[in-house]
């Protein structure tokens, strides 16, 4: 099939090139001249496993194009998918703004019939409203639909090839048989259903996991003051078929880039329909005081932290991912300079030069290209994302290069009996 991707963020140009993998002839679109150029010469703007082999591999092959025209990316195709970025405004709803613009140029440049879908997580009745954009600058017939991404940064090409469902939602049959054929090679159960629904589920989908790790953090804080192991009661809960064993890993709380701005933009939702979503407010709430309570439990082991210098690993908000959006490595790293402690920070991807352009932090932040030389001169080691690197190191090398012996481990990745062995002052969560 013919088809177009607008936006080419984690979510575009991992669909994009998957679906050009199976067989698709797949045109990317985007406004950002120094992307498209890159993506043009094979070079991925982000990293991703698996992603840029592909990309090289269906650039050479012709399955795959890259372009800034927005008339080439909707001329002849069968399908054109709407991946653009939607942004958290400061009232916790969804910014549309790229949706929009993004339907705008779709519609001045249709010529025959085609499917627009919606793959960014929009707000329910954002079908509809794409719709009318479009219907303002093309008169002829189309159709919108909802495709849903369900996809894991650090694992996302596995999951778009290995789908544990596919929800399609929309108005008509034809554009129904259209989107189903495109899916017709996965071996997974595919929902139909209307376009609002659709819309739903993703919100529904990620709300409820922000809602298990929240819940599972609380149980953490509980496990502390009565003297249980959230490690073992979690994996006991696990086995329970009816909870399973996934999001139930007490740490510092959610972060990134869909969690949570999607849990505050379905509370916003639900808001503007005047229902109270108090569920929601609650695992907001725990997950902002989790970053909090773990500040607290390094003050409990350090002291005052004014001119504590304190190495950080990690940095992007979960591993096998260059993404520090929202991490929560980045606010815990934040309440720590305010406290007046100096920083040495460690990440095997996060792009150290993006933060400094960004101004993420103030200074007293030093960045380091190895994970041992940042330790040097340090009062502590707190582990903020739990990179497999980290689970790995040697635990004599750290205590060696630590002034004090101290690690506070914000995702449990050592095991106690090992800790204790080598003398460490070792504090972590719900254990």
């Amino acid at each position: 099939m013919k088809i177009s991707i607008f936006g080419t963020g984690y979510v575009g140009l991992v669909t994009g090139v998957c679906l050009a993998e199976i067989g698709n002839d797949v045109v990317c679109f985007d406004i950002d001249k120094s992307k498209i150029k890159k993506l043009k010469k094979g070079e991925i703007p982000f990293f991703e496993p698996e992603i840029k082999e592909l990309i090289e591999r269906n650039l050479e092959q012709g399955k795959i194009s890259f372009t800034l025209n927005s008339k080439d990316a909707v001329r002849n195709q069968e399908i054109i998918f709407i991946a653009v970025g939607t942004p958290q405004k400061k009232n916790g709803e969804a910014d549309l703004s790229y949706v929009k613009s993004a339907a705008r140029e779709i519609g001045k440049n249709f010529e025959k019939y085609v499917v627009v879908v919606n793959k960014s997580t929009v707000p329910i009745g954002t079908g509809n409203l794409v719709e009318k954009i479009i219907k303002k600058k093309y008169k002829g017939d189309f159709d919108i639909a909802s495709n849903p991404e369900f996809l894991r940064e650090g694992s996302a090409v596995f999951d778009f090839m290995n789908p544990e469902r596919i929800i399609i939602g929309t108005k008509s049959e034809r554009s129904k048989k259209i989107i189903n054929n495109l899916y017709k090679s996965f071996s997974c159960p595919v929902i139909n259903t209307k376009i609002e629904t659709a819309e739903m589920i993703k919100y529904a989908s990620n709300a409820y996991l922000a809602t298990k790790i929240s819940f599972i953090n609380e149980i953490a804080n509980v496990c502390e003051k009565v003297g249980a192991n959230v490690d073992e009661v979690s994996y006991a809960m696990g086995l329970d078929s009816r909870i399973g064993n996934k999001f139930l890993n007490a740490g510092i709380g959610y972060g990134g880039s869909c969690f949570p701005k999607d849990v505050k933009a379905l509370h916003n939702i639900a808001s503007c329909k005047h229902y109270n979503f108090k569920l929601l407010e609650s695992v907001i709430r725990v997950n902002n005081n989790q970053r909090m309570l773990f500040v607290k439990k390094t003050e409990k082991l350090l002291g005052n932290l004014k001119k504590k210098k304190i190495c950080v690993w990690g940095l992007s908000f979960k591993p096998n991912t260059d993404d520090t959006r929202e991490s929560a490595a980045i606010d815990v790293i934040k309440l720590f300079q305010k406290k007046g402690a100096t920083i040495n920070a460690y990440d095997p991807k996060a792009d150290y030069e993006k933060l400094k352009r960004e101004k993420v932090f103030r200074d007293k932040i030093n960045y380091f290209d190895d994970k041992y030389d940042a330790l040097k001169d340090c009062q502590a080691l707190v582990i903020a994302t739990e990179w497999n690197e980290f689970k790995a190191a040697d635990l004599t090398e750290i205590k060696k290069l630590l002034e004090k012996p101290n690690i506070i481990d914000g995702r449990n990745i050592f095991d106690l009996d090992k800790i204790n062995k080598n003398g460490f002052n070792y504090i972590s969560i719900g254990r």
